[in-house]
């Protein structure tokens, strides 16, 4: 036996050899093939291979590289149009899908592909609905992978306003064993508070302290310093009415609430501008192009932007 087995090696090597070189060549029909996506992407928008079983064909097994490679190319057709502030992402979604069933494992595409298609354009697809869908199926092929619950949730609440749905996904997280102790205090509050400051302010944060993604981390800075003007605003106005209520008539500049000990000097917005004190104790920021996403602040009638314009105030890396 042992000599039967010695005498079939050589001919086992000349296979082995063989099936790598037909996996190897495949692999790179496979590759040429997702290159030319990027090109049809900027030409007419249109996604060549859509059928996750041609692409397991042309990749013979290597299934897992082939999802890193579409993987890839999502997040570079997602930071090109992002880049260009394009309006429409139309091979966002097919990318996403083929890239999660070639791989159902790859946890990242579900989290930041979550991410890409739940925001409003040009920040991103502007589909929270179909970004619930995507994280739902995430969770089905990773059920003991909590984060995933936390991107469902995030989705919930800031881009859906759906404050008991997100109650829901956070408590679903948290009972996943290993999730922060901070997803039962979440689902607590969304289910008491819903939508309050407090509530955002530590969601963002979170966003913020947990991403290594360049993008996710600015965006959440302007979504904390929206916060920030917006907790500003309601405190100035309070002293403005509470000086009222104490003279009889509202403050016509900072001064008077300095004079009266209110103030310690002129409050500033974030990026170092006076807020504007208007009559009947209202308060303007300078600039409200400057604060996407402010709910205060804001001229009658006008509203903020929900996009990160090129003027929008962005410090690089500063905690709020």
């Amino acid at each position: 036996m042992a000599h039967t087995n010695t005498s079939r090696k050589p001919a086992i090597l000349p296979v082995a050899a063989i099936l790598l070189v037909m996996s190897m060549t495949g692999a790179a029909a496979m590759a040429w093939h997702i290159d030319q996506l990027r090109g049809a992407a900027t030409l007419e928008e249109v996604l060549y291979i859509r059928s996750p079983k041609l692409v397991k064909f042309l990749s013979l097994g290597y299934t897992g590289l082939a999802a890193d490679i579409y993987w890839t190319r999502a997040v570079q057709y997602f930071g090109g149009h992002h880049q260009q502030r394009a309006l429409r992402y139309d091979l966002l979604k097919p990318l996403l899908d083929l890239t999660t069933e070639l791989d159902p494992h790859l946890t990242v595409a579900y989290e930041f592909g979550s991410f890409f298609l739940a925001q409003k354009p040009p920040e991103g697809a502007g589909t929270p609905d179909e970004a619930v869908k995507f994280v739902e199926r995430g969770i089905q092929n990773n059920p003991d992978n909590w984060r995933l619950y936390y991107h469902l949730g995030f989705i919930h609440f800031i881009e859906r306003e759906d404050y008991k749905a997100a109650a829901e996904a956070f408590q679903r997280g948290s009972q996943i064993p290993g999730a922060h102790p901070w997803m039962k205090v979440m689902a607590a509050t969304m289910a008491s508070q819903g939508g309050d400051l407090q509530t955002a302010r530590f969601l963002w944060t979170k966003i913020y302290e947990s991403s290594d993604d360049r993008q996710i981390r600015q965006n959440a800075l302007v979504r904390l310093i929206a916060l920030r003007v917006d907790e500003d605003i309601s405190h100035l106005e309070a002293l403005a009415q509470s000086y009222k209520q104490r003279t009889g008539a509202y403050p016509q500049d900072w001064r008077q609430l300095i004079a009266a000990g209110s103030l310690g000097g002129i409050p500033v917005d974030p990026s170092g501008e006076p807020y504007r004190l208007m009559n009947e104790g209202r308060v303007l920021v300078a600039n409200p192009r400057r604060f996407p996403f402010i709910r205060k602040g804001l001229p009658q009638g006008e509203k903020a932007p929900e996009i990160i314009t090129p003027d929008a105030y962005k410090p690089n890396d500063q905690r709020l």
